[in-house]
């Protein structure tokens, strides 16, 4: 009996915990839209740059005043020679994702965004000559394919914002590869990643925001209407931004990689959808169906993946190494931004 009530709360836990991932990730992503469409506010280094200063402050409150997560040490010279690496791409990868949301649907930047899989492992193979179970590469051909078509049948497309949110696959792939090398020997935790990452990458792209946005903001601040209200939203994003972070280091804690993999896939679905409800960009039929396909290729590759994770270490791949396992310890990292744990725009 005692069992059966165990079950039952994993499988609760599991649902409130992917619910709340769902909630936060898609609120973000909704609200990135509504500054960058329907507040005029179309500054997305300023937009990014208050992302990193809230997620910071956010990260210090959580490790040093409400000691949620206990700090993982860094020694000072790793930090420059190991974090700030990461964080300057990092920084890349959420600049591109806000710059694509500014020029293309939510809908589209979401499927662009799911050609991460496809990338990661072609950077793989082409630079750290990697090889690869024929059944990975199988799993991309739903996956490119998809993206062609969506591609070719987006009725808002934007030149721009395609290569923003490709250009952007490609900065998350790097990321995840280099953090295999640069962060091996550091087991971080979501929390803990955003407390070292988001001063550098705050660090990073002030400059840089002041110097090509800080006229615009300045001329934006002097004749937007309801100001007050407008600035509340922009600063709520940043806060949502962090606890989109605390989220996934709850959610990746309560379900197999399995879960995680679908749930992320679902999660673009949801987030599609509600965007279409609340900003009506135009769909057409044969998009609809490349964002199908490509969110099945996706979690194609997942189940590949794990089946590949559980193998025994022993067991004979011809020239193929064992897929890394879905990085439930390395890095829970990502999302200020978008992979599946790449969530934060």
């Amino acid at each position: 009996m005692e069992e059966t009530k165990l079950l039952q709360w994993s499988v609760i836990r599991s649902l409130l915990a992917i619910l709340q991932w769902w909630a936060f990730n898609v609120t973000v992503i909704i609200m990135n839209k509504w500054i960058f469409q329907k507040l005029d506010f179309k500054f997305p280094l300023s937009v990014s740059c208050i992302h990193f200063i809230c997620s910071a402050i956010g990260a210090y409150l959580m490790i040093k005043v409400f000691k949620v997560k206990p700090l993982i040490t860094v020694d000072p010279e790793d930090r420059w020679r190991r974090i700030f690496p990461m964080s300057f791409v990092f920084c890349i990868n959420i600049v591109l994702g806000n710059v694509s949301l500014r020029y293309i649907p939510v809908s589209f930047m979401q499927t662009i965004k799911s050609f991460t899989p496809a990338t990661t492992v072609v950077l793989q193979w082409l630079v750290w000559r990697k090889y690869f179970d024929w059944r990975i590469w199988a799993s991309l051909v739903p996956i490119v394919g998809g993206i062609l078509l969506t591609s070719v049948t987006e009725l808002s497309f934007n030149m721009l914002g395609f290569c923003a949110a490709l250009f952007g696959c490609l900065a998350t792939s790097t990321k995840t590869i280099l953090a295999e090398s640069l962060l091996h020997g550091y087991k971080f935790d979501s929390i803990n990643t955003v407390y070292y990452m988001a001063p550098f990458a705050t660090m990073i792209l002030a400059v840089p925001a002041m110097l090509l946005e800080g006229n615009g903001v300045l001329e934006w601040l002097h004749t937007h209407e309801s100001l007050g209200s407008s600035l509340i939203i922009i600063f709520s994003s940043g806060v949502l931004a962090f606890c989109l972070n605390f989220s996934i280091f709850y959610v990746i804690h309560s379900t197999t990689a399995v879960t995680f993999n679908v749930a992320g896939n679902l999660k673009v679905a949801v987030a599609v959808l509600i965007s279409w409800l609340i900003f009506r960009n135009p769909i057409s039929g044969l998009n609809a169906v490349g964002c199908a396909v490509t969110l099945v290729g996706c979690t194609f590759y997942g189940y590949v993946r794990h089946l590949l994770s559980q193998q025994p270490p022993g067991t004979p791949t011809p020239r193929t190494p064992r897929t890394p396992r879905t990085p439930l310890n390395r890095m829970e990292l990502l999302p200020l931004v978008n992979d599946k744990l790449d969530d934060k725009v």
